[in-house]
């Protein structure tokens, strides 16, 4: 049988599996264990994405070196893939680190290398953990790419070695990553699974995270926004199609606690824009990759979460050196009610405060 969701279910559904809700998570590995993933691009305007997305779920408890501590020492949470990850999820990415590199010139760059990947590893394992600028470029055949990596030889072969399971990310500071053979970051007694297994087991705990998601979407580099046949068939007022819906997400409607957040732009939540608009009827784009003049809501604009609606969006900048959360713009998609701009208000404040500054601006004005 097919469900019908109202869109504010859906919204509600999408929400409440994402943390977003008035009942905060108990802790950073709980957080991240639910949530799947954390992003960690590192554009910092106000603070790293991962450090936001986990404080608008935890709130002023989270500190980013608690979340250092869990990579480094605890080795409770690890990087793969650009995410941060829960360990326990490691049996759920062997399958696919097997069959990594996908890409034949990858495949073909890494087998001309091969001596120079076996000297890595041997470095690696008698002095690591190692920054790639610590490594000589021994490279038998050099990495050729438009962009960037053309010729990082050492990088390049680190970061394809980290995909495919050999190397490890095995902290990061200021400086960048340090990275060091698997097995001295990966737990041995891990449970093995299949690829039909793993991939399975991945898609229930996306389907789980994200509450309502479509069986099929855009192809995605390594994390889909799709679940496959995973979950209950629904139909969502408004919007066209079937979608999957977590069944255990349809218990929680009638508690909805609402709250507000402000969001990282690589927010999961807002991370797949055909959904955004389609459930929440929310415009969004980041735009620090826009020309200044060309921006409508700011560089680093934050998404506003009030209840389960999307509000706006704060156009807000760190200045940890004069000590003060720079607001540059609090955008409404509609005119604000009081009640929600003191609530935005309110979170702006929280925010300042967590970053160890004082607000310069007119939040919520």
């Amino acid at each position: 049988m097919t469900l019908r969701l109202t869109r504010e279910e859906a919204r509600r559904i999408a929400v409440r599996g994402q943390l977003l809700t008035a009942e905060r998570p108990a802790g950073i590995v709980e957080t991240i264990d639910a949530l799947t993933i954390v992003n960690i691009e590192p554009t910092a305007a106000i603070a790293p994405s991962a450090d936001l997305i986990l404080w608008s779920r935890l709130g002023w408890p989270y500190q980013p070196a608690d979340l250092a501590r869990l990579v480094e020492e605890d080795r409770a949470v690890f990087e793969w893939g650009g995410f941060y990850r829960a360990m326990t999820d490691l049996p759920l990415l062997l399958p696919e680190m097997r069959h990594r590199p996908h890409s034949a010139q990858a495949r073909e760059w890494l087998a001309a290398n091969d001596v120079f990947r076996r000297e890595v590893l041997t470095r690696l394992r008698a002095e690591g953990p190692l920054r790639a600028a610590d490594i000589p470029d021994a490279a038998q055949v050099s990495w050729r790419s438009s962009g960037w990596t053309n010729n990082r030889n050492s990088m390049q072969l680190l970061e394809i070695l980290v995909m495919c399971g050999d190397v490890a990310i095995s902290s990061r500071d200021a400086a960048g990553r340090l990275f060091d053979v698997a097995d001295r970051v990966y737990p041995a007694d891990v449970v093995a699974l299949t690829d039909e297994e793993a991939a399975r087991e991945r898609a229930e705990r996306r389907l789980t995270s994200l509450g309502i998601a479509r069986a099929k979407g855009i192809a995605q580099p390594l994390e889909p926004v799709d679940v496959g046949e995973i979950g209950e068939e629904a139909v969502v007022d408004g919007t066209d199609g079937v979608w999957r819906v977590d069944p255990d997400a349809l218990d929680g409607l009638a508690g909805f606690a609402p709250r507000t957040a402000l969001l990282s732009p690589f927010d999961r939540l807002v991370f797949d824009r055909r959904r955004l608009e389609e459930i929440f009827g929310y415009e969004y784009l980041l735009e620090m990759y826009k020309p200044a003049a060309k921006r409508r809501w700011g560089y680093f604009a934050l998404p506003i979460l009030h209840g389960d609606r999307f509000v706006g969006k704060l156009d807000a900048k760190s200045d940890r050196k004069a000590g003060v959360l720079r607001v540059h713009a609090v955008h409404e998609d509609e005119p604000f009610t009081d009640e929600i701009r003191q609530a935005v208000d309110a979170e702006i404040q929280d925010l300042a405060r967590w970053l160890g500054l004082d607000v310069l601006g007119s939040p919520a004005a």
